[in-house]
């Protein structure tokens, strides 16, 4: 009994110490603290005597950068999931990732209530290829737990040396969490693909990294050339699915590629409301006015929905596909010479019709959900390619079956392409009548 007493008394006294004493007025300023010169000199004061005590006390020595970063960072990180603060090595990876190559696992990240959230895996990096979906949520980081960590920290525990492991743990539409092994390896970001869909072209955009415009009018005038002269374009589909965003002009310059006129996106800030900014199209499209969908879904964000929102609300493409992310915020980077550089959301942009999408996202004209498709009836019937020894479609050529094989299964884009072969014929109908 004298042994429970002594011990309860313990806590209590411990539990006592930790409670703050401060002066009698403290709690009459508490309920309308102001932001008088005085009070934010008293704040700053406060701060000092805090990282005094804790140069002092902590119980393992910290150094000076890293608690002054710490407490940058936790300012930046405090205000939304995209501010924060980088280091002079995170803004040089940040610069390499924007050029088009950088290493990694190759997924672009947000925080969602204290967990790591995929807002898209990018194409042929070690995430794509392990299967990680727009959505998922990464609890813990080779066992430990994300939750208390920054953005920040969290990416760079993910990054590490080239052929490297980590263990990420997944938690996918709520049911039982699992592990996925991933390999660390450089990755090079091939912002633009494209290819014939019969005679539709078809180009994918997977980030707007500074080759995105150059790449997009490339690949398309490769496609007109690869059709041939004697046979026309009937149609485009842009592919935005999965793409996480990149550059501000990027997702500018790409819009105006299909436009002939008006505002493409505005940018407006509530605080500094005179520096608003519109950007507007130049005459000239690319296509020549074809016939256009835009494909997206939840993992396309950021640049992407400025490009979806321009074609939309000019009526120059249709979307369809499921809802985008949702991320209508412009975010600023502040170099701050040999320490680094500041990521700071500064403003919101609005789509020409003076939509904001933050936290709403662009809905599509048309809602197609990607599903699987399946054969009802088994084919009976015997073919060619069925024979022994049967020859193979040019000479084998098993790029081209990939390519083949990728579009049937891909319910979305076989829907767009359904729809660009209908508007097609209507006009054709139309122009003979």
């Amino acid at each position: 009994m004298t042994i429970r007493t002594t011990f309860a008394a313990a806590v209590m006294g411990a539990l006592l110490f930790t409670v703050p004493v401060g002066p009698a007025w403290a709690e009459e300023e508490d309920a309308a603290v102001k932001d008088t010169p005085q009070q934010t000199y008293k704040l700053l004061q406060l701060f000092g005597d805090v990282f005094e005590k804790v140069r002092a006390d902590y119980v393992e020595k910290p150094t000076d950068k890293e608690l002054i970063e710490a407490a940058i960072n936790g300012m930046l990180s405090s205000l939304d999931p995209h501010s924060s603060y980088m280091n002079a090595e995170s803004f040089q990876e940040m610069q390499v990732q924007t050029s088009g190559e950088f290493g990694g696992l190759g997924i672009e990240v947000t925080l969602d209530n204290g967990v790591v959230k995929v807002v898209s895996p990018i194409d042929d990096t070690p995430a794509h290829r392990a299967g990680l979906q727009p959505g998922d949520l990464i609890t813990h980081l080779d066992g430990e737990p994300v939750l208390g960590m920054t953005l920040s920290d969290a990416v760079d525990r993910m990054r590490g040396k080239v052929g490297t492991d980590i263990t990420i743990t997944v938690l996918r539409d709520g049911k039982e969490p699992f592990e996925v092994t991933l390999t660390r390896a450089v990755v090079k970001i091939q912002s633009v693909k494209s290819r014939l869909e019969g005679d539709v072209a078809y180009v994918r955009i997977t980030s707007f990294n500074a080759q995105a415009h150059n790449g997009l009018t490339r690949a398309f005038r490769d496609l007109q050339k690869e059709l041939g002269e004697d046979k026309a374009l009937r149609g485009m589909i842009l592919d935005l699915r999965s793409n996480p965003g990149g550059v501000l002009d990027q997702a500018i310059d790409v819009s105006d590629a299909f436009l002939e006129r008006g505002e493409i996106v505005s940018i407006r800030s509530e605080q500094h409301p005179e520096n608003a900014q519109r950007f507007n199209a130049r005459p000239g499209d690319i296509t020549d006015g074809l016939p256009m969908v835009v494909l997206i879904n939840g993992g396309s964000a950021s640049a992407s929905e400025i490009v979806s929102g321009a074609l939309q609300d000019h009526g120059r493409a249709i979307i369809m596909g499921t809802k985008s992310f949702g991320k209508g915020s412009v975010q600023t980077i502040s170099p701050l010479g040999e320490f680094g550089a500041m990521r700071m959301t500064t403003s919101r942009y609005y789509t020409p019709s003076g939509r904001s999408i933050q936290a709403v996202g662009i809905m599509p004209d048309i809602i197609v959900p990607q599903s699987k498709l399946e054969s009802l009836e088994p084919e009976q019937q015997r073919r060619e390619r069925d024979l022994r020894g049967a020859l193979d479609k040019d000479n084998g050529k098993t790029e081209d079956k990939d390519k083949e094989k990728e579009t049937k299964t891909d319910y979305q884009l076989l829907r767009a392409l359904d729809l660009i072969r209908g508007i097609t014929l209507y006009k054709d109908m139309v122009t003979q009548n």
